[in-house]
This record gives structure tokens, C-alpha cells and sequence, in this order.
């Protein structure tokens, strides 16, 4: 389901043929360049594509091996796989030409050198994607998806990025819009038609839809917290005494010695992240700070940084090198924290213990068990409707629908209270239309698609 839109303004060369390596710089086995744009045919013949000007016709979807050359030398540059995507089945919605060849630094460059001269321009950061958004082919959310499809750094910000480009949260918000529309219908017919013989509309039946559509507007906003965890990961801080092992359990954990390690009591003297990817949700991993009563000023700035993170974090690791240690530190650590506090001993080779979880770094045990035990914290700090698949993942999403909720509560506690004339109340419900349709992008709104577009790399 797409969203319906409004007439696209064409900025100033939107009618040119775009041109720009699709795939990342640097060594490998295949490099892709794309033209988009009325005449990237044109061009692509001009480079010896298809069998050059008078090759012969090429077949949309069909790759095609060509020798590319250089259209006003005529040296040759690369031999390609060259295939057509005809307008309007392509990836922008224009003629789009691909153009695979061999990677590295000098081939894409040659062959995109080649294309500007035989007259493309260079395309600008994401404006692949944003002629996609112009012609029809996704809405502003689902190119916000490409865009964080390309980011991902964990499956679980994968998964949700899939979802909203198949068109989950699109779907999602064109349903909220269309229950907008409905109730702005109930309210003309009663202001318009009030001596039908059916007679007006019930004021209990537009009560009851707009009690409807503020429950789900308000359900949805529930998931921006889950979508905000899905971005940035669960913050989950390893705090305890110096020497308790912490920062051998954060690289035990990473895989990797991301923090140093000294017998010195007080080495971390700032907090120390880094994002580890979990099958759930991502876990945003702090190594801090030892926290003890000390006169040195450099080490107490970094106790100061750990009782931040403590403060802020959804799971504590409280970490100890013995069983009074361990329990010295979660009492301490639940005066500071709302977050799920979980007791781990750090030296589980070094005698006996009743804490339930315990780890050796270095010799890899119980790091498992752990792992299952804070990704099961994680997903206690989730919204009641957590499993919902359409997540609002960006803070555009979010104050976007809360704009839309606030008017709609506004028509709602105005038509209560027959505080103002219907007409009048009617505003609030077209605000919170125009809301959700700029949020999708089904209206025009330049500004929007430059916010939208302006940390796209080139090549999407």
C-alpha cells in the first residue's frame, strides 16, 4: 500500500540523469554504477553499453556483457555487466541503468568519468532514493529504512528497518490517516446535511471513533522507547569496585580488548562503549569507572562519569570479586539506579559461591549464561505491545504522531464539551491529517525531504 501524494515539485535538475557509484569505495570483487534518469540509456550507449548507438535492443532485466569505452576517446575502460531497468519498474521510478564492473579504486572512477561526460551529473546524497519518494515507487518512511538499512549495525535494527520497507509502519499510518479521513467525513455530513431524513449523525457515534482513533494513535507512540532501543541498543553498565574484573568481563564480553586491563587499582578512569549485537535487542556495553572514596581528582571525575551511566542504564551488572563484594555493590548500586540490577562474580576459578551467576574472563566461563540473562533483563525494560512490528524508530516518527495526538485530543475534549461550533473543532482533525501526511510523505513538503535526505550516502 503506498501513500497517496500530491503532485511532486521538481527542484532545479531533477529532470537531469543522475549518475554515481552505488557500492562502497575501495578493494573488491565488483563495484556498481547507476544512472537514473531519462536519458541513461542514452548514455549508457554512448559508453558502448548494449553494443553502443547501433547495438541491438536490449531486454529490461537482462544483464548484458559490454566493453565500455570512453565516449569522446573511445579508450577502452571496462568490460561490464550491464543491465536496464525501464521506467516505470525501477528502483527510482526513472529509466536506471546499472552498470557492474570491476571494483577497486580505478574502474568505478573511470566509468562514472565516462558517464559525466557523455552528459550525466553527479548524483547528490540520497537522491536515488528521493526521486523513489517523487515518483511514487516508496513513501518518506520507507526511505528513511533504506537509510538504516545501510546503517545497521545489529540484526535487530535489520529486522525493523525490513519491516518498514515491506511497508509495516507505512501501512500502519496510512490506516491512522484513513480513520482521520473517516471522522472528518461523520463530521461534514452532520455540519452539511443536519435535515436528512436519517438525521444528523449521533454525537455518540463521532465520540465513540474519535475515542478509537486516539487509542491507537496512542498505542503506536508507545513503541518509540522500543524503537529508541533498537537504534541505540540497551544500556547496560558493568559497575563494581577497582579491581573487580570489569573491564576483562567488557572485553570478554566484546571478543575483543577494547579496555585496559592493569592489577593498578583505578586504571578506567572514563567510561568506556561499545555496541554488541544480541539476537533480541542490541546492548549498548559500559565499562566504568571503579566506584570508591578517593583524593585523587582525576579518578573521582571518572567515579562522578560511572554514577551517570549507573543512573541512566536499564541493566546494571554488579560486579564483585568476592560474594561480599557483590552484595556490597548491589545494595549500593539500587540507591542509584531504576534500571534491573544483576549481581555477577567476576572470578568464578577462585573458590566456592552461592551468587547464582558467575564468570571467569579469562577463561571464558559463564559468559553465556550471562549473555541470556541481561538479554532477558533487556526485553523487561519493552512497552506492554513490545512484539509490535511497527516501531516508531526516529524522533521525525515520534513528534510527528504526538503532534497528530495532541489535536486530536484537542477536537476530542472540545466536541465533549460543545465547547466550540463543529466547524471549528473540525481544524483539529484536518492538523492532525496534515500530521500524519507529512509524516508519510504524501504531501509536498521540500523542507521534509531535506531533513529526510541530508545524511543519505551518494550512490542511494
Amino acid at each position: 500500500m503506498h501513500a497517496r501524494r500530491a503532485t511532486p515539485t521538481l527542484l532545479p535538475g531533477d529532470d537531469e540523469t543522475i549518475v554515481a557509484p552505488a557500492t562502497a569505495p575501495g578493494r573488491g570483487a565488483v563495484a556498481l554504477v547507476r544512472l537514473s534518469g531519462a536519458r541513461a540509456m542514452t548514455i549508457a550507449r554512448a559508453l558502448g553499453a548494449f553494443g553502443g548507438v547501433h547495438g541491438a535492443a536490449a531486454v529490461p532485466r537482462h544483464a548484458t556483457l559490454s566493453t565500455l569505452m570512453h565516449p569522446e576517446s573511445g579508450e577502452p575502460l571496462e568490460q561490464a555487466l550491464v543491465t536496464w531497468f525501464a521506467a516505470p519498474r525501477s528502483y527510482t521510478g526513472e529509466e536506471v541503468v546499472e552498470l557492474a564492473v570491476h571494483g577497486g579504486a580505478v574502474s568505478p572512477s573511470l566509468v562514472v568519468a565516462a558517464c559525466l561526460a557523455a552528459g550525466a551529473r553527479m548524483a547528490h546524497p540520497g537522491e536515488f532514493t528521493r526521486r523513489a519518494v517523487m515518483h511514487g515507487r516508496m513513501d518518506l518512511v520507507q526511505a528513511e529504512a533504506v537509510a538504516d538499512l545501510v546503517d545497521a549495525r545489529t540484526r535487530a535494527m535489520q529486522r525493523v528497518a525490513l519491516s518498514q520497507l515491506d511497508g509495516g509502519l507505512s501501512r500502519r499510518l496510512l490506516a491512522l490517516r484513513d480513520d482521520v479521513i473517516h471522522l472528518e467525513a461523520l463530521l461534514a455530513y452532520d455540519i452539511d446535511f443536519p435535515e436528512e431524513d436519517d438525521g444528523p449523525i449521533a454525537p455518540a457515534r463521532i465520540a465513540d471513533a474519535v475515542s478509537t482513533l486516539r487509542v491507537a494513535l496512542e498505542a503506536l507512540l508507545r513503541t518509540a522507547p522500543q524503537g529508541a532501543l533498537v537504534r541505540d541498543g540497551v544500556l547496560v553498565v558493568i559497575a563494581g569496585p577497582p579491581n573487580a574484573g570489569k573491564s576483562s568481563l567488557f572485553n570478554a564480553l566484546l571478543g575483543e580488548a577494547r579496555a585496559i586491563v592493569t592489577a593498578i587499582p583505578g586504571t578506567t578512569r572514563d567510561a568506556i562503549e561499545a555496541l554488541l549485537d544480541r539476537p533480541s535487542l542490541p546492548l549498548r556495553l559500559v565499562d566504568t569507572a571503579g566506584i570508591r572514596d578517593t583524593t585523587d581528582a582525576l579518578e573521582q571525575l571518572g567515579i562522578e562519569v560511572s554514577s551517570r551511566y549507573v543512573g541512566q542504564a536499564q541493566v546494571v551488572l554488579a560486579c564483585g570479586a568476592t560474594d561480599a563484594d557483590v552484595q556490597h555493590t548491589v545494595q549500593a548500586l539500587q540507591e542509584h539506579t531504576e534500571g534491573v540490577v544483576i549481581p555477577v562474580r567476576t572470578k568464578s576459578d577462585v573458590g566456592e559461591s552461592t551468587v547464582v551467576l558467575q564468570v571467569s574472563a579469562e577463561r571464558g566461563e559463564g559468559l553465556e549464561q550471562l549473555l541470556a540473562a541481561v538479554d532477558a533483563a533487556a526485553l523487561q525494560v519493552l512497552p506492554a505491545d513490545g512484539a509490535n512490528d511497527a516501531l516508531l524508530t526516529r524522533e521525525r516518527h515520534r513528534v510527528a504522531l504526538q503532534g497528530a495526538l495532541d489535536e486530536v485530543v484537542a477536537f476530542e475534549d472540545a466536541w465533549s464539551a460543545g465547547a466550540l461550533p463543529a466547524p471549528v473543532a473540525a481544524v483539529h482533525l484536518l492538523a492532525a491529517r496534515e500530521a500524519i501526511s507529512e509524516l508519510i510523505g504524501s504531501v509536498d513538503i521540500e523542507d521534509v525531504l531535506d531533513r529526510v535526505f541530508r545524511d543519505f550516502c551518494i550512490g542511494k
